[in-house]
Parts: structure tokens; sequence; C-alpha cells
């Protein structure tokens, strides 16, 4: 099965309550978004949206320019169907963001549990070039990952495990770790996973 069709899988036949990992709110996103200075001036994409309330969270804080990328159109739809007219103001890509063309920079790159997916090396290579491409100079990407102590499956698929420190030796040296958090995610059933944040500036 492809990447794409497991995940489409993953968000056809199981509801949020179902998703190891649902977050009513994202609090560690936003409280690093607030360090990087988030307002509504600003352009931000999460990648790997799926049905995250992120975008919820943004909205309220009225940015006017969202990108949502997920390969699951199955996920993106049902984020849709959530926000209702508000996501008339929000943009939905179905792409793999390792073969995704951008077009544009952004203020803002999230991604909260993508990158630990991607096991091979040219994967990370190729995530890693896409940011570079589309975030602009001094903009700013929290990325989340399962910290070294964390889960090695995530879905039943493999997962690579950071320490802030291990995550900005991969992404080089054009990003500056300014800011990071530990965190204790609590399943849907009450099963904790060890989450490392990472906030970055683009130099």
């Amino acid at each position: 099965m492809s990447k794409q069709a497991h995940w489409e899988t993953v968000y056809s036949e199981k509801s949020e309550d179902e998703l190891s990992w649902h977050q009513a709110t994202p609090s560690v996103s936003l409280e690093l978004l607030d360090l990087a200075g988030l307002n509504k001036s600003m352009s931000a994409i999460d990648i790997g949206a799926g049905t995250s309330r992120l975008v919820d969270a943004l909205l309220t804080r009225r940015l006017g320019d969202i990108t949502l990328l997920d390969m699951s159109a199955a996920a993106l739809e049902a984020t849709r169907a959530r926000l209702g007219a508000a996501s008339a103001s929000v943009r939905f890509t179905v792409c793999d963001v390792t073969s995704w063309q951008p077009s544009r920079c952004f203020d803002i790159w999230h991604d909260r549990a993508v990158f630990h997916f991607l096991v091979a090396p040219e994967e990370r290579a190729a995530y890693i070039a896409r940011l570079s491409e589309s975030l602009k100079p001094g903009g700013h990407a929290v990325i989340a990952t399962f910290a070294l102590d964390g889960p090695e499956k995530c879905s039943g698929l493999p997962v690579m495990r950071y320490a802030p420190q291990t995550l900005a030796e991969t992404l080089g040296a054009d990003f500056d770790l300014i800011a990071q958090r530990h965190h204790l995610h609590h399943t849907p059933w009450g099963s904790a996973q060890s989450f490392q944040y990472s906030l970055f500036r683009k130099i």
C-alpha cells in the first residue's frame, strides 16, 4: 500500500477519537508560534494538517492566509466540512510534501508529526528542500516529532525519533534553533507519547 493510500484509509475509516495524534487544542504549537511573533498579517502553511485544530486557532486569530497540506483528501474534506463557511479563506492542497512543488513562500511553516515518518534519507532531503524553498528568510518553522523516548511506530509505520539538537543538525545550518519544548501527549484512550517541539528561524 502506498503512503497516500494508507492515510486515505486511516482518515476514511477512523473517527477522530480513534486517532492517536488527535488534540482538542494545539497548545504547544500555539505557544511557539506566539514566540515567533504570530500575527494576522502572516502567511502560514500546516504540513500534514489532517484534521488538526490548528487551522481553527489561526482563523480565530484572524490570519487570512492559511494553507493546509496533506496526503489525504478525506482528512482535508473533513476539515473543510468542520470549518463550514470559514473554509472559503483557507487553501487546501492534497499532496505529499516530499514531492510538492511550492509556488510561493510563507512566514510560518508548521509540522506536527510528518517529519518523523521520513525514515529514508532521500525523503528527509526532499522535505528540507521544500522547507528551504518555501519559508521566507527570517520566517519560522515549528516542527514536532516523537522525542528520543517516544514511540518507535505510529499508525503501523516506523518513525525516526529526535531531540531538538539532532533535528537542528538534520535541517542544517540555514535554520537556527531558537526554542524547544518537551510535551507528553495523551492519546484519546489515555496512552502517553513523548514529543519534542522545536522552533526554528530561517537565517
